[in-house]
């Protein structure tokens, strides 16, 4: 196993805050062979490791959140989905039970 290290840099905020520029580390154990990928990869793009690892995590990071709050339709499942919110199903009885609750935290 093979430790590698990668120092990322943060992105300064819009408002110009200082502690946005601060750099830190990230300290990885890693099998010889993925080190190998990584660097192989790395320079097939002409980037450093360092370069690579955090581009690769920043994008993946990126879709993951997206992945929660974007979502795409085509205009029918659009339509149907709009159908849907504009025309929600009547409450039910667990529904006004619930509602009828006294929450605990005003207990």
């Amino acid at each position: 196993m093979v430790r590698t290290q990668v120092k990322a840099a943060s992105t300064a905020s819009a408002d110009g805050d200082p502690r946005s520029d601060t750099k830190g580390s990230i300290n990885l154990r890693i099998e010889a062979q993925t080190r190998q990928l990584i660097d192989d990869a790395a320079a097939v793009l002409g980037k450093t490791r360092t370069e690579f690892m955090v581009d690769s995590a920043r994008a993946l990071a990126i879709d993951v959140l997206l992945d929660q709050r974007l979502f795409v339709l085509d205009a029918e499942r659009y339509h149907t989905f709009m159908h849907a919110l504009d025309n929600p199903p009547a409450p039910g009885p667990k529904l006004r039970a619930l509602l009828r609750r006294t929450p605990q935290w005003s207990s």
